[in-house]
């Protein structure tokens, strides 16, 4: 068992080597090394590297890779990889309400494709971090129909415990059929007021029940015109929660300014999820793969071409993760 441990804390410090040569400059950078320890390093074992590297050099390791990750894409998966997934999540929230302009896809995309299980810790740590209820904040920055039903989603993960009710989730679709069929209008306070009590696999198994019950798609009856914007509001959180993959590989879809970013964000934190589905997704719409992708948008003869060549093999052995 010593021996064990002995060989493990040896691995340990190895691995601490490679980041020190990299951050600071010294020494040769093995690229291939540092490749494998980013790809196949659990979170774990990402843990004891920090505490590790903390020991060997005094340094919090977490806060150099911080310090130079805006324009240092290594350093940016390096970050997102070695947090641990509640922090990263909460600071990835923060960062879409206060990093300028809120970004409602981001907010979208944490809300709602996290288990409640998982959403219930991540809005603790953000109470922890930042001295702030996530609520009050999405409330105070967030404009727009989505407001209500955002809010509804976080209130929801705090029932995230037990299991799923398939009774219930009979009668919360019957629920749901005569909010949007029974009037002129939709009954959005109801629809609201469901989302805002039921955690994420009982909305799921609501969803499939919906579906038994009237021969389709919950969303499919939101499409009607007199759900408005509403509805088109309510079918985009529904499909992200009903189909993670498909919201993520639609985002990979996207062309803007922060493409690589969302590359970069959405294979490290599903590589040991469902980044698989997310390239079955992708594919599907595309033709083409995740791999492919990432070296498109990191291939180039610049002055980096280095630095993304690193970040496209971290990225690229993270999608072939079993």
């Amino acid at each position: 068992m010593a021996a064990s441990s002995f060989q493990g804390n040896e691995r340990y410090e190895f691995d601490c080597q490679i980041l020190h040569h990299y951050l600071s400059g010294n020494g040769t950078i093995n690229n291939q090394k540092l490749v494998d320890i980013f790809v196949h390093r659990s979170s774990f074992e990402f843990k004891l590297i920090r505490q590790t590297y903390a020991a060997l050099y005094g340094q919090n390791v977490l806060h150099l890779f911080s310090n130079i990750q805006r324009n240092n894409p290594v350093a940016r998966a390096a970050y997102l990889r070695m947090i641990e997934p509640q922090e990263r999540d909460a600071e990835i929230t923060r960062n879409s309400l206060f990093g300028g302009s809120v970004n409602l896809n981001t907010l979208i995309e944490i809300a709602c494709t996290r288990p409640s299980s998982e959403l219930q810790c991540i809005k603790q740590t953000y109470r922890s971090r930042y001295n702030s209820e996530l609520e009050q904040d999405v409330t105070a920055k967030v404009r727009g129909g989505f407001k209500e039903i955002l809010l509804a989603v976080l209130k929801s993960c705090r029932n995230c415990g037990g299991r799923v009710d398939m009774s219930m989730a009979m009668c919360d679709a019957k629920t749901l059929y005569e909010a949007v069929e029974s009037g002129r209008t939709v009954d959005q306070k109801t629809i609201i007021s469901l989302l805002s009590q039921r955690n994420s696999g009982q909305v799921k198994a609501i969803l499939v029940s919906y579906k038994q019950l009237y021969g389709h798609e919950f969303c499919k009856s939101l499409k009607q015109s007199k759900c408005g914007q509403f509805g088109r509001e309510v079918r985009i959180v529904i499909r992200c929660i009903q189909n993670p993959e498909k919201f993520f590989a639609k985002q990979l879809r996207m062309k803007n300014a922060d493409a690589r970013e969302i590359l970069i964000r959405i294979v490290i934190t599903r590589s040991e999820i469902d980044i698989k589905d997310v390239n079955k997704a992708f594919a599907a719409k595309t033709g083409s793969s995740i791999e492919k992708l990432v070296r498109r948008d990191f291939n180039d003869n610049s002055k980096d071409h280095k630095t993304n060549n690193i970040v496209a093999d971290i990225l690229i052995g993270l999608t072939k993760r079993s």
